[in-house]
């Protein structure tokens, strides 16, 4: 079992690793497999628009979007695509200011965001399209020690700064046999606005209620810790210092290989972050938006068997009317593309969890509406 999660992770890390980098892309020579890839999957895209498509937000996309853009240019070599991914809350904020197409976030649009969205959708309103799914990955670097598993209220001890020792007698209790040091506990969490941190105070909130009391926002709101900009900062810090714990998308786990903490959900096992646990907890989501919106509600307290519970959606943001003239072509194709069964199957490759067929089915209903 160790030997297959060993392979599984180190597929998972070079598939990363393959298409991390600049996101401003166009097609280029490749072996023959990756061509025949390439070719297919341009074949199958329909291209509209042209010119320059800008967009910005979420991190814990990012190398799902430099998959998606690679395919896209390889077809549609009259348009040009620049995501920046600095954080969800930076994105929308561009958005909002009218300096580019969609946003992409962690996390969905709150009530006063939908309000400040009518100033650019003229005559509508911004709407959340679900396009990513996966597992919030708590990975940890703990010399000698592997298969840790925690739970909700220890997690949020620890991130809370109540918890400092690899020792302490609640992680010992979950973690029966293992030798554990006294290592000081060097908790990262994210310095820029970020719809991970807003899902994981989600789940710390929900499943540790007694002892995570912050309201779940995009800003880090406990006291403590140190701090990275984005998820690749965060992985970066977690690697480097002994006794650190941190949180990001998984992808950013498998291309640092580190470990990641099962969770303790309450279930017959703990349950480990994978795409397939984190898409049998995503199943169990509902759609909250009205009309058009797509929000969706996470069941952050589920026990059930092999379900990962801290997982997030991201959503890409747009007009449901009044989006740019100029771009609205290229965008709707685009989304057209990420949310087609090949753009999704792209996100299994990468550590993501494809969107469950009935949200992905609407979403796709959704996007040619786009005007």
């Amino acid at each position: 079992m160790m030997l297959q999660r060993t392979n599984r992770l180190r597929a998972l890390a070079l598939g990363a690793v393959a298409v991390s980098g600049a996101l401003v892309l166009t097609a280029c020579g490749s072996d023959n497999n990756t061509s025949k890839t390439t070719e297919k999957a341009a074949a199958d895209i329909k291209c509209d628009g042209k010119g320059k498509l800008l967009a910005s937000g979420s991190t814990a996309q990012k190398n799902a979007v430099d998959a998606w853009v690679k395919n896209y240019q390889a077809a549609c070599k009259e348009t040009q695509i620049n995501y920046k991914d600095i954080g969800s809350g930076g994105g929308i904020q561009e958005w909002l200011q009218g300096t580019t197409a969609f946003a992409g976030s962690d996390s969905a649009l709150k009530p006063e965001e939908v309000a400040a969205s009518k100033k650019i959708c003229k005559g509508g309103q911004g709407i959340n399209l679900p396009m990513v799914g996966g597992p919030i990955a708590v990975s940890y670097n703990l010399s000698g020690v592997e298969d840790l598993a925690l739970d909700a209220p220890t997690l949020a001890k620890i991130f809370d700064s109540k918890i400092k020792k690899w020792n302490d007698p609640a992680i010992k209790k979950l973690n029966p046999g293992k030798k554990l040091p006294s290592t000081d506990i060097q908790a990262f969490h994210r310095s820029d606005e970020s719809g991970t941190t807003q899902n994981l105070g989600k789940y710390l909130g929900t499943a540790a209620k007694d002892d995570w009391k912050y309201e779940d926002e995009k800003s880090w709101p406990a006291k403590g810790g140190q701090s990275a900009s984005g998820s690749a900062g965060i992985a970066q810090q977690v690697k480097q210092t002994d006794g650190a714990i941190g949180y990001f998308e998984l992808s950013y786990a498998t291309a640092n290989n580190l470990d990641s903490v099962k969770i303790d959900t309450g279930a017959g096992e703990p349950v480990e972050a994978t795409s397939e646990n984190a898409s049998n907890a995503i199943a169990d989501a509902k759609v909250v938006g009205k009309d058009k919106d797509l929000a969706l509600e996470l069941n952050y307290s589920t026990k059930a068997e092999s379900a990962y519970p801290i997982v997030l959606v991201t959503y890409e943001i747009a007009c449901d009317k009044g989006n740019k003239k100029n771009t609205l072509d290229a965008t709707k194709s685009f989304l057209t593309y990420t949310a087609s069964e090949d753009g999704q199957s792209t996100l299994s490759k990468l550590g993501y969890a494809p969107l469950p067929a009935e949200v992905a089915k609407k979403v796709r209903s959704a996007i040619p509406e786009l005007s």
